[in-house]
């Protein structure tokens, strides 16, 4: 798993791991029960505070994609679809309102707006 972190990106580095590991999972590229690199070591390589790492994990754990074992890791829990389909609505949602927010400066109407949607969309077919 390849975690790129980057201080000109606006979210905190703990959310940046958060969200790299997620897509981890979502993509399967780790799987499940796999063991996530300690803090420690995860720390090292990103060359960054352990507890920024940990604040990561901690989320993680908080949100259901990860289970911590005192003594023993990290490791990646069952894909719950629900958790990962309401994580992937409420991006489409945060692009959706940043859409709004652009056509609404810009003076372009809904109909347009849906038009660019309905072309996207039969591009797929």
């Amino acid at each position: 798993m390849n975690i790129i972190i980057t201080n000109s990106n606006e979210q905190p580095i703990f959310e940046q791991i958060e969200n790299a590991i997620k897509e981890a999972i979502f993509t399967g590229e780790v799987k499940e029960g796999e063991m996530l690199p300690s803090v420690r070591s995860l720390a090292n390589d990103l060359k960054i505070s352990f507890l920024t790492v940990k604040r990561a994990y901690d989320g993680l754990e908080k949100a259901g994609f990860i289970k911590t074992v005192q003594g023993k890791g990290s490791y990646i829990l069952p894909k719950n679809l629900d958790l990962i389909k309401e994580e992937k609505l409420k991006e489409i949602q945060d692009y959706i309102e940043k859409i709004y927010e652009i056509s609404k400066i810009s003076n372009i109407s809904k109909e347009e707006v849906a038009e660019l949607f309905k072309m996207i969309f039969e591009e797929e077919l």
